[in-house]
């Protein structure tokens, strides 16, 4: 039997087409039918040495019993990308990182609204990093990459659509910066446009004027255009037309009927109340009607819950935007009533509530060495470990259901990112604050912008502990609703759960009074103009300035003074770091000893950076006190003091460190003649003593308790004159071999 094996190819021959463009100041090329052809849409991306897989790939049919476009974006951290080998057991990528989540959703968000409403097939993005270049940010080329590969495939999308990042170094933007300008950076932004509008923005700054982020947010949008119109030219090329889908719309004759049944009028009524309890329940019996009319309609029964929810949205925009009427009676830019408090829950370190209309947050803080910070395993080397951790939850009670807690889902990581990076700004330092700090931020009760009530019950929270934040932060959240053309807009300040939903914007801004900290933008729309974005950052200026002023400070102004008694003390210094292993001593004895003797937890960082945390202040003082006398160096003429651990014939030994001991010669122990040296001192004794001689070579370190000797008039000239004077030699100097061995003696019985 003859056996056929094929062509033997050494290299793939597979044809492809690769484009490239000059990007920042480096190359962006797109490899297109090189890999993963059986995917819908596949793009290499490579920006530098940084190398992406970016495929887009999509279901042959809808998936049944679904009311939504099932999107699922994923971002695929390689640890082979960055030269690394993941940790653990298994020794291979296990969940996803936070870092490759929020990632995943800011892809997620500017793609979304380009697909068509009334798809339903299953699409899946993925974004696989296989190699990273310090210099050239993968998350970019993510984006980029998710965009092009679904652009050129036969998925339908109103696309393509492109995004930078910017940051601030030095008053100057820097587009798509590399990790060492991150590092130095007043800003990160990243903003993705469609071509003639933004339609995502995601920021993190430290208190930017609105004025700063508005030029930095239309300067990456020009950009922006460069990259769509080089897709452009790439889609027009290699481009599959786009494949026909069943619509899954609710059919125009189902909304006839059902406003034959329940007119215009009485869904205004059902809609438009101040409680969500309520409103939900005038929907339920309306759905409940509609069932029992259409019970032998299986077609329209399918879709009803879409049908209703559509009246309901057609309902609420169209009083919004003709009529100025919100669904619970407030003006376009008036806030739900507000309530802000502090020490709620008793024991824990630091507690705040804030309550927002139907949204109620509380923030508990905790407190920890620097120890517990919390350690990160990335792709990123400039970002190893977290300080600060913000966490979100959102159990289901706050919306009045049932679902049981099953971990934090993709929304509650965002949320908390969000909050997190609000508040990084105006922390401490770690010399102003040696702790580790948790905030966990809890919903009690959600009815629209949770993640924004989370940043100010985390800013009383953490002024309630007693962390010296530099400013307080508040955040709001403003809506959008549009009419048929780009001057046909209300922007809404302070949006409910319901303006959210049926609404085509949620823009959130955190900040100070001097600036902004944080912007999260989602749109359900093509994008926004400028107008939109300027008046939506003015308007969440306007108002975290308020909920400042009017509500956060008079419930607490400022950081108090104290920690909580049950928040651990921690007091740090700064020692050489070359003195490190002095401090650690051999398999850490010395260090260990510390810890046995005081009680108290020790952190040493690599810069020297030392941190002693305990709940007695007097053990911390007392270990910082024993840790400064290792480092500190015994220099001729200072006054120190230490106990009596030896008696000797010829003098007394003075422990000045763990490691340093010094003499005292029976001929200095006092100015008078001393006939035995316990006349005057017993072991244990803590005496106070002047260096008078160091012996660099041999580490003899002679000491003096003489009173003439303390004071001020001693100085080496002083005590080499008086030797001289006496001939070279003194009683306190005698130099024969006798005390020597002596000395030695005792010294050797001491290390045994």
């Amino acid at each position: 039997m003859e056996l056929n094996f094929g062509t033997i190819s050494k290299k793939l021959d597979r044809p492809y087409k690769s484009y490239s463009m000059d990007l920042c100041g480096r190359t962006l090329t797109a490899d297109i039918g090189r890999v993963s052809a059986q995917s819908n849409g596949a793009v290499l991306m490579h920006y530098g040495d940084t190398t992406i897989l970016s495929t887009a790939t999509a279901s042959k049919e809808p998936r049944d019993g679904v009311d939504f476009f099932p999107l699922s974006v994923e971002y695929e951290e390689k640890m082979y990308a960055a030269g690394k080998i993941p940790g653990g057991f298994n020794k291979r990528e296990g969940k996803a990182s936070e870092h490759a989540i929020l990632t995943s959703r800011v892809i997620d968000r500017p793609m979304r609204p380009l697909f068509p409403k009334d798809y339903r097939n299953d699409v899946l993005l993925d974004e696989m990093v296989m190699s990273v270049d310090p210099d050239c940010p993968p998350e970019v080329l993510a984006m980029l990459g998710a965009s092009l590969s679904t652009s050129i495939s036969d998925i339908p999308f109103d696309g393509p659509c492109a995004a930078t990042q910017v940051g601030l170094v030095n008053g100057e933007f820097v587009f798509n910066p590399t990790n060492a300008q991150k590092v130095l950076s007043d800003l990160a932004l990243t903003v993705a446009s469609t071509r003639e509008k933004v339609i995502m923005i995601e920021a993190g700054a430290n208190e930017v004027s609105d004025e700063v982020m508005i030029e930095a947010i239309y300067k990456a949008h020009e950009i922006n255009q460069t990259i769509i119109a080089w897709m452009d030219k790439i889609v027009a090329e290699v481009g599959k037309p786009k494949h026909e889908y069943v619509s899954c719309a609710v059919p125009e004759e189902l909304f006839a009927a059902i406003r034959e049944i329940v007119p215009p009028e009485e869904m205004e009524v059902a809609v438009f109340q101040d409680e969500k309890q309520k409103r939900d329940a005038n929907i339920y019996e309306i759905t409940q009607k509609l069932k029992e009319k259409f019970a032998d309609n299986e077609e329209w029964l399918a879709v009803l819950g879409e049908a209703v929810y559509q009246y309901q949205k057609k309902t609420v925009r169209k009083m919004i935007l003709k009529d100025h009427k919100r669904p619970d009676g407030r003006g376009i830019s008036e806030i739900r009533p507000l309530a802000a408090e502090i020490d709620v829950v008793p024991r824990v370190h630091g507690s705040g509530m804030f309550t927002r209309g139907q949204t109620q947050i509380l923030t508990l803080t905790t407190l920890a060495p620097l120890s517990d910070a919390q350690k990160v395993d990335g792709l990123d080397e400039t970002v190893t470990s977290k300080r600060y951790m913000h966490h979100y939850n959102f159990p289901s009670y706050s919306v009045g259901e049932t679902k049981p807690s099953r971990g934090p889902g993709r929304r509650e990581i965002g949320h908390g990112a969000l909050a997190e990076r609000a508040l990084l700004p105006v922390l401490p330092s770690v010399d102003e604050f040696p702790y580790a700090i948790r905030t966990v931020s809890e919903t009690l009760e959600s009815n629209g912008s949770t993640s924004q009530a989370s940043a100010c019950a985390s800013s009383l929270s953490l002024m309630a502990a007693g962390v010296p934040i530099k400013a307080m932060v508040a955040g709001i959240s403003c809506g959008l609703v549009t009419g048929e053309t780009d001057d046909d807009y209300i922007v809404l300040t302070d949006i409910q759960g319901l303006e959210d939903f049926f609404g085509d914007m949620d823009f959130k801004v955190a900040g100070t009074e001097k600036g902004i900290t944080a912007i999260q933008m989602d749109i359900k729309i093509h994008g926004l103009t400028r107008p939109i974005v300027e008046e939506a950052i003015a308007r969440t200026h306007e108002a975290r300035l308020y909920i400042m002023n009017e509500i956060m400070k008079p419930c607490i102004a400022e950081p108090r003074a104290e920690l909580s008694k049950y928040a651990p003390k921690i007091s740090s210094i700064n020692i050489d770091p070359s003195k490190i292993g002095d401090v650690v001593g051999k398999q850490g004895k010395t260090i260990n000893k510390i810890i046995e003797e005081t009680g108290v937890q020790i952190d040493i960082e690599d810069d020297g950076h030392v941190s002693v945390c305990g709940t007695d202040q007097e053990m911390i003082d007392k270990a910082i006190e024993i840790i400064e006398s290792i480092v500190t160096d015994i220099e001729l003429g200072m006054i120190t003091s230490g106990p009596v651990v030896n008696i000797l014939p010829i003098g007394a030994q003075v422990q000045l460190g763990p490691n340093k001991k010094g003499l005292i010669h029976i001929s200095r122990l006092a100015d008078s003649r001393v006939g035995k040296v316990e006349d005057v001192v017993k072991l244990g004794d803590e005496v106070t003593v002047r260096v008078i001689k160091v012996d660099e070579i041999g580490g003899k370190i002679d000491l003096s308790m003489r009173p003439s000797d303390i004071n001020d008039t001693w100085s080496p000239e002083a005590e080499a004159e008086r030797r001289r004077s006496q001939g070279g030699r003194d009683r306190g100097d005698r130099g024969d071999r006798r005390d020597r061995d002596d000395r030695r003696g005792h010294d050797r019985r001491d290390r045994r």
